[in-house]
């Protein structure tokens, strides 16, 4: 993947947060209804979801780095 598709840590973050709320949404909508399928699946997308928030901020700090490294010369 080229740096011109490759998604920034940020973004990777924010789509995390996204997953997140959809699996809150759909935990909560589960617990509603008395469906145990939209709430298990509410609950992995939640969890999904906070890893790839996690996921997202290694890369932006790892992008950090890059730059004070690159602006620095070291």
């Amino acid at each position: 993947m080229d740096d011109a598709t490759r998604k920034s840590g940020a973004q990777i973050e924010l789509e995390g947060k996204a997953k997140e709320l959809k699996g809150k949404f759909k935990d909560a909508l589960g617990n509603l209804t008395d469906n145990p399928r939209d709430d298990i699946e509410g609950k992995a997308d939640q969890l999904e979801g906070k890893a790839q928030q996690r996921l997202g901020e290694a890369q932006r700090n790892l992008e950090d780095v890059t730059k004070t490294r690159r602006d620095t010369g070291i």
